[in-house]
């Protein structure tokens, strides 16, 4: 009598392999965000550090080549100049994360300044709710003479990939791009860094200024632990599922059963 054929059971080989190597990338996932929880801290301690920081003379043109967004963005400035008359461009905002006074929608109103030397800087004025970016709404605010002006060095932000097109013949920007509104407006050759204004408050209230506060979201820890933890039920899962599979292993050995 011809013994029953014995079940071939599936080698554990591959599946192995698989869980090894999705318990890696989730390990690595996790350590990536530790690392990036302490880039993140040390990012926001550094921000604190540069705007609680009293203003420094704003640095002479001769040195504007020298300066870099990596290493002088976000210092606190201050310097007298005269703003061009009539000359503004507007960025459309829905709000800000480091102005936690303002909410959208409404527009940031750029202008250029002229220092005494002759030289250009462009001014971020402030914010201006929806409905007010026309200058003629707010005319008790537009500045004359030299204004002694107090605010922080910012470099021109970069195009996301779904940001809508400037609309330049409507003197509308959707990126603070200070360069793009100099070219389109013909200011003329200007700083490679613009200005967020903090001080003075322009007559009326608007454009409104306000200091920046660091308000970035680090969420990295919970975000570690999501995968650390989805690591620990992987390895869990499969540690039960081998123990399982090695007390049927006999079972499935013995032809009678």
């Amino acid at each position: 009598m011809t013994a029953p054929a014995v079940p071939r059971r599936r080698s554990l080989v591959l599946p192995v392999i698989l869980v090894i190597g999705v318990l890696g990338a989730l390990v690595w996932l996790g350590t990536w965000q530790i690392e990036r929880k302490a880039w993140k801290e040390a990012l926001i301690a550094n921000l604190e550090s540069r705007l609680s920081a009293p203003p420094a003379h704003l640095p002479p043109r001769e040195r504007w080549k020298q300066l870099d967004a990596a290493t002088d963005e976000f210092t606190r400035v201050s310097f007298p100049a005269t703003f061009v008359p009539g000359a503004q461009a507007l960025v459309y905002s829905s709000g800000s994360n480091l102005r936690p006074d303002v909410t959208g929608p409404g527009y940031w109103v750029f202008s250029p300044a002229r220092l005494s030397g002759g030289s250009l800087v462009v001014v971020n004025r402030g914010f201006v709710p929806e409905g007010r970016q026309d200058a003629t709404t707010r005319a008790e605010g537009e500045p004359e003479g030299v204004v002694d002006i107090v605010g922080v060095m910012r470099w021109p932000e970069p195009r996301g990939t779904f940001t809508p097109n400037d609309e330049p013949q409507k003197s509308l920007w959707f990126v603070r791009d200070p360069a793009a509104m100099a070219a389109a407006k013909n200011w003329g050759t200007i700083a490679p860094f613009y200005i967020d204004q903090e001080a003075p408050q322009a007559e009326g209230g608007l454009p409104r200024v306000g200091p920046l506060k660091v308000n970035l979201p680090n969420n990295h820890l919970q975000y570690a632990v999501t995968w650390y933890g989805l690591a620990a039920v992987l390895l869990v899962a499969s540690l039960l599922f081998l123990r399982s599979w090695r007390r049927e292993a006999p079972a499935a050995a013995d032809p009678r059963g």
